[in-house]
């Protein structure tokens, strides 16, 4: 029975990053900078750590206006939120 969920964990990690890679699908030279979207998170009142590019996406971790340490990945055309995760 673990195998049975260690299986479903690890679905689960492949199918979410297919569906950000999926949301991302944005030829470069569409993309938006990076410091604009740095910008606009910091004007949300998130405190942002780093912003790297993952499978298509801008990947942001951060410290979000409420508090809690996130993980967010972003459309780099239109920085549409296009997965989070967060700490509780």
């Amino acid at each position: 029975m673990k195998f049975l969920g260690i299986a479903v964990a690890v679905n689960m990690v492949f199918a979410g990053t297919a569906f950000a890679s999926d949301m991302c699908s944005v030829p470069t030279a569409e993309w938006q900078p990076r410091p604009a979207l740095e910008a606009k998170l910091k004007a949300e009142g998130w405190a942002v750590r780093s912003i790297q590019i993952e499978d298509g996406c801008y990947e942001a971790y951060a410290v979000d206006a409420k508090g809690k340490k996130v993980e967010a990945y972003f459309n780099p055309k239109s920085f549409e939120v296009v997965k989070v995760k967060s700490e509780d």
